[in-house]
Parts: structure tokens; C-alpha cells; sequence
């Protein structure tokens, strides 16, 4: 049994017919900025460094969705000539 379950925010936007994709994006968006807020507040220190990691890791997959979007949307083209 799959005890996983979305929040009733993300499970909506599935529900509307939002791809996987776009969903991500936009919670990585908010996870950032989260994130960002965080550190706004703390002094240099291992609590500083946690976070930057933390900042860079959503960064880097953030990246990864547009790069992923792109590419689908070029297969997308290419299928549909």
C-alpha cells in the first residue's frame, strides 16, 4: 500500500490537468524562496552553509525543469509536423 500522499494544493493542480513538470517548477519556485527567506535571517555558521546546499540543490533541479519542459515541448513539435 502507497502511504504517499499530495497536498490537497498539489493534488488539485493534478486534478486541473497541470503537467508534472510545471507542478514541480512552481513548488521548487516556492521551496526557494522559502529557503532564501530562511537565510535571510541567519549569521555564518553550519545552520548558513545547510541552507545554501539546500538552495543550490533546488537550483540545480529547477534548472533541470525548464531543461526538461524545453525538451518536451521540442518532441512535441517534431511529433506533431
Amino acid at each position: 500500500m502507497n502511504n504517499l500522499s499530495l497536498s490537497p494544493r498539489l493534488q488539485k493542480l493534478v486534478d486541473l490537468g497541470e503537467s508534472g513538470t510545471d507542478i514541480l517548477h512552481g513548488e521548487l519556485k516556492n521551496l526557494m524562496h522559502d529557503t532564501e527567506t530562511r537565510l535571510s535571517g541567519i549569521d555564518d555558521g553550519p545552520a548558513k552553509d545547510y541552507l545554501e546546499g539546500v538552495l543550490d540543490a533546488y537550483a540545480t533541479v529547477y534548472q533541470l525543469t525548464y531543461e526538461l519542459a524545453f525538451a518536451i515541448s521540442d518532441r512535441h513539435k517534431l511529433t506533431n509536423l
